[in-house]
């Protein structure tokens, strides 16, 4: 059997890792004691199905915060969102198979990740900093890619990938994937389900924060030749949560989608590919105080609803050996609604806001040497946002007022640029490199929403927020060699026009432009001391400022590392992972992101966290895994959590961050079958 330790890097620490199905054997590979795996500078990739420490994700954030330089914004159980580098919203790029979604609420009740179910995704794959130009425009932090990988088959057959898990508060999760099909023709079909009770602290309080999610999706396609694929995609979701920083819950997040790819390669031996794709998005979302919780006051309830269409076609391209470039085009419609009232259903949606975005990329890579190679690109981009909102509710006074950009339009020609030369050393064994990006980000529909013409001139509007200019420098180097493996990846960038909120009242922000530094540096080393044992262990650190206020950036995530081991015999394996997170002190009160009142609260202390796992493959179908979190019940809170809201019932004082889960033990099966 393949060792998989000499071939995938370690850049987070341990968990319980297996390939998705053999192409030979209905088998479950090797437990690999790794989470991603570091291909290329810069870029990360990590296998969504597998196990993992602390108890296995249930939707996109909570996987991506188990990799060195991500966050989680956190509000209870479930639809955290994520944070990279310091950076979130719309700075992070979430691509769901090639389709950018966008959530519906107003106040991120649904980010982009709570859409995602990860083991539904074969690979999910992480683009660092302003360096690719590939998935579209104004991701300073980077691009996270949630992909299936389906190829052609070459022999009439099936598999199936089945996984249950249970763990404390109620946390039970299943998930179905089934493939089948012959060499011209395919078929796949997945189904998720997600549910959990509330959790308690380790104080033993208990915290609002129950949900059951639940996904189904299914792909046809025609593959004619190994060379060619035609795919269809359909998929519906929807699920209800309930949250403790807030006075409402989500009792609706269904969500309709659909996708068409094409793809021919080897056209010429100029035309390497060619590729092109069509998706369309539709979400709508419920929020209320009364279905989820108890409300012996006002009922209030909210149905924002977002239909989002858009496509990319792309050629790659091979003039010569040395030489090779992507070239193509993408575009986006986004338009967003709302209406309100506990008989929604029979309301008429009001338009607010709409986008509309057209944009035209090229990358290239071109090989110096045997050694050294250059990489780079530019995208131009056209935006386009109007002011559907009639009227404005402020402040002060209360009440609404005519809004004087209703119907209003703002366009933006914005673009984004990169270059990058990365060199190998040590005989091929590291790569070092140094890259410098550009970009210029359009305000999104959150940012967007919050500029209010008055009463405050302190807040910027519709027509006057500037779109933020971010220009980094990326550098770092990668090594393996022997039983070592290591990486480090660091950053530092002038961000002009950041745009920046200050938090009023739970609904209302003042946003404005300020001028910002942001440095940092993400680092892994993995050693496999003896043929069974490996050690772990990665650092993260980032630091903001925001340069025109002379003060710290706002909602910047504090000095994390993580320490593992882990013993693997290919038939038994134990593990150990130690979180620790420094404090942080360096706030800005008041201040914070797109998340609603999402805003630093003060300093935070810094924690451990101790955590426990083992699993048996008793065969080559069947994987069965467990643990046991946050051993000594730590009563802790992340910096980002937010504070929580006055919730009848419950004990947790309004206004105080939210605790994390207490100990919490977790099992999980997985079965493959051919």
């Amino acid at each position: 059997m393949k060792n998989t330790y000499t071939r995938l890097p370690l850049a987070v620490a341990i968990s319980m890792a297996f390939p998705a199905f053999s192409a030979d054997a209905a088998t479950l590979d090797t437990v690999v004691v790794t989470a991603t795996a570091i291909d290329a500078p810069l870029t990360v990739t990590t296998d969504p199905k597998a196990p993992r420490q602390p108890l296995p994700a249930h939707d996109g954030a909570d996987l991506l915060k188990n990799i060195p330089g991500f966050s989680v914004i956190r509000k209870g159980g479930t639809d955290g969102d994520p944070v990279f580098r310091g950076m979130s919203g719309s700075r992070l790029g979430i691509l769901l198979d090639g389709a950018e979604i966008l959530g519906g609420c107003g106040g991120r009740m649904d980010p982009p990740t709570a859409y995602v179910y990860p083991e539904s995704y074969d690979r999910v794959t992480i683009l660092k900093g302003p360096q690719t130009v590939l998935y579209g425009p104004g991701s300073s932090a980077g691009i996270v890619l949630f992909e299936r990988d389906i190829r052609r088959m070459e022999h009439a057959g099936w598999k199936a990938n089945a996984s249950a898990t249970f763990g404390s508060w109620g946390r039970n999760d299943q998930v179905l994937d089934v493939r089948g099909g012959n060499p011209d023709f395919y078929a796949q079909a997945a189904a998720t389900r997600s549910d959990s009770d509330n959790y308690e602290d380790g104080d033993g309080n208990e915290v609002h924060s129950f949900y059951t999610r639940w996904n189904a999706n299914a792909a046809i396609g025609w593959t004619p030749d190994e060379n060619t694929r035609l795919e269809l995609s359909l998929g519906r979701s929807d699920g209800e949560a309930a949250y403790a920083d807030r006075a409402m819950d989500g009792t609706k997040f269904e969500r309709e989608y659909g996708g068409l790819k094409f793809e021919r390669r080897a056209l010429s031996p100029l035309v390497r590919k060619v590729e092109a794709q069509a998706y369309y998005s539709y979400i709508d979302h419920v929020m209320d105080n009364f279905s989820l919780r108890q409300n012996s006051g006002m009922k209030m309830l909210n149905n924002p609803d977002r239909r989002t269409v858009g496509g990319r076609i792309a050629a790659t391209l091979a003039p010569t050996d040395a030489l090779q470039f992507v070239v193509g085009a993408d575009a986006k419609d986004d338009e967003h609604t709302v209406r309100n009232g506990v008989n929604y259903r029979s309301q008429r949606r009001t338009d607010d806001l709409a986008f509309e975005r057209y944009g035209l990329f090229g990358e290239a890579t071109f090989a110096v040497d045997d050694v050294s190679r250059v990489i780079g690109g530019l995208r131009v981009d056209e935006h386009e946002a109007k002011d559907q909102r009639l009227t404005l509710a402020r402040r002060t006074p209360p009440g609404n007022a005519p809004n004087p950009f209703a119907r209003k339009t703002r366009d933006e020609r914005l673009e984004s640029g990169f270059v990058r030369y990365e060199r190998d050393y040590l005989d091929g064994a590291a790569t070092w490199y140094l890259g410098a990006g550009h970009v210029e980000r359009f305000p999104d529909f959150w940012e967007l929403m919050r500029g209010y013409p008055f009463p405050d001139a302190a807040s910027e509007d519709f027509m006057s927020l500037a779109p933020e200019t971010t220009n980094q420098l990326d550098f770092g180097t990668t090594w393996a060699s022997g039983n070592w493996k290591a990486s480090v990846s660091g950053f530092y960038g002038k961000v002009d026009d950041y745009i920046l909120l200050r938090w009023l009242t739970p609904s209302t922000a003042n946003v404005r432009n300020v001028d910002a530094t942001v440095y940092g540096f993400e680092s892994d080393v993995a050693w496999r001391f003896a043929p069974n044992w490996i050690a772990t262990g990665t650092l993260a650190w980032v630091r903001g400022e925001n340069d025109s206020d002379d003060k710290p950036l706002a909602q910047q995530p504090p000095l994390e590392a993580r320490l593992g081991i882990e013993y693997n015999d290919r038939v038994f394996s134990y593990g150990a992972l130690l979180r620790l997170v420094a404090e942080q002190d360096r706030v800005d009160v008041g201040s914070g992101s797109i998340v609603a009142n999402g805003i630093d609260l003060g300093p935070t202390p810094g924690f451990a966290v101790l955590s426990l796992n083992a699993g048996w493959r008793p065969s080559r179908s069947l994987l069965l895994t467990a643990g046991v979190d946050n051993v000594f019940d730590r009563t802790y809170r992340e910096h980002l959590s937010k504070s929580g809201a006055a919730i009848s019932g419950y004990e947790a004082p309004s206004g105080e961050p939210i605790n994390e889960p207490g100990r919490t033990l977790w099992v999980k099966a997985q079965l493959a079958l051919e």
